[in-house]
């Protein structure tokens, strides 16, 4: 199993897949039977982490509004 800063890893080298205007979710990052093989701490320690990696670095993405589920939704801008 990958560590967090492995899966935060991933998730930066799976940004440049995106399209321009495309709104995603972290876990949209991610295969969906990689997601449910990562535990739900590590996938709230990620999402924070994935947060801070954004706000802290100069990349074309930004935070909008979360889900009703309280998951972040982010922008390629």
């Amino acid at each position: 199993m990958s560590t967090v800063n492995e899966l935060l890893d991933m998730s930066k080298i799976e940004l440049t897949n995106l399209k321009s205007s495309e709104i995603f979710l972290v876990r949209d990052l991610f295969k969906g039977y990689e997601w449910n093989r990562i535990s739900r701490s590590d996938r709230l320690l990620l999402g924070t982490l994935f947060l801070n990696y954004i706000k802290s670095n100069d990349i074309s993405v930004v935070p909008i509004e979360k889900t009703l589920s309280g998951q972040q939704r982010y922008k390629i801008m």
